[in-house]
């Protein structure tokens, strides 16, 4: 008699949702590091010229695949918005990048919790979708949550306080058209062409602040770009085998990553109201996907009786 066969697990036999929740975690925590490093880097270089190295690197680490597949592979049918996820993303990336090198780490990552809040809202002024009174009401209370962190009246608002809302304003932006690309469009395909647009496109007002980096600075770089590529492609991948519903609240480990390194790295010790704030808007954000799941599912399943007429 043979012996039994070993069997091993493998990703494919992990379902799709858990599958995106392990990658929606894997990009949160690649998010955190990579923010952690744009911080060191912030010591030598400003942060819009980061944010070129940033695309600079991501791009080198993805050009193989370009290499391997062709031009063909980077076939589509709507570069249009393609470009409009580029610009709307180097958008965000600028706000975010600069409000992590001003502000407390935990609290700008709290803040800009706010984007499927702003998402929310674009979808009924821009996509003209249908928003009921429950998300509206979930809405508010995520920007409530804003109000618990920055505690007007309480202590001085400044303009920096504003940079990484503004951020989640742009990065909902680009979160509506990716979800967009992604039902036609490749992940990879769809990492290295934002970043063959958004490559040349922050290097021109990068020129306008430029400072060579140190050996160590450009190690730190060459990571950034490292990072910002598997989260992103984690972060696309998770869309593609989940709704969004299932994989958003895994996106709020963020905050507890990037608390733990901040505090390893800086000494930054986020105080009560941060998180209280961020549960709120978490909480309402997480509210709102689940929302929208059954929304879709519900008039998925009234159609469906039209259809077999």
């Amino acid at each position: 008699m043979s012996p039994p066969k070993l069997s091993f697990n493998r990703i494919d036999a992990i379902s799709a949702p858990v599958q995106g929740a392990l990658l929606m975690t894997l990009a949160a925590l690649g998010f955190s590091i990579m923010n952690i490093l744009i911080r060191y880097a912030a010591d030598e270089l400003h942060p819009i010229q980061i944010a070129f190295f940033r695309n600079f690197f991501a791009l080198a680490f993805v050009l193989p695949w370009l290499f391997r597949h062709g031009l063909a592979g980077l076939r589509t049918e709507r570069p249009g918005m393609h470009l409009a996820r580029s610009v709307v993303g180097l958008s965000a990336m600028f706000c975010w990048f600069t409000s992590i090198t001003i502000l407390p780490l935990a609290e700008a990552v709290a803040l800009n919790f706010t984007v499927p809040l702003f998402a929310t809202a674009g979808a009924y002024f821009i996509l003209r979708e249908a928003v009921g009174v429950r998300r509206w009401s979930a809405t508010l209370a995520g920007f409530l949550g804003v109000i618990v962190i920055l505690r007007p009246g309480f202590v001085e608002i400044t303009p920096a306080m504003a940079m990484p809302v503004i951020a989640a304003g742009f990065m909902a932006g680009s979160v509506l058209l990716v979800k967009t690309l992604s039902r036609t469009e490749d992940t990879v395909a769809m990492v290295l062409i934002m970043n063959l647009i958004m490559t040349p496109l922050s290097l021109i007002p990068a020129l306008f602040v430029w400072e060579w980096p140190s050996w160590t600075v450009l190690g730190y770089l060459t990571l950034i770009g490292l990072v910002a590529t598997i989260a992103h492609l984690a972060l696309t991948k998770s869309y593609r085998l989940a709704d969004a519903s299932a994989v958003i609240p895994f996106d709020y480990a963020r905050l507890p990553f990037v608390a733990f390194l901040a505090y390893f790295a800086f000494g930054e010790v986020p105080d009560e109201w941060t998180w209280i704030g961020a549960g709120i808007i978490a909480a309402s954000a997480i509210y709102i996907a689940q929302r929208e799941a059954k929304v879709a599912r519900e008039r998925t399943a009234a159609e469906a009786p039209r259809a077999q007429i």
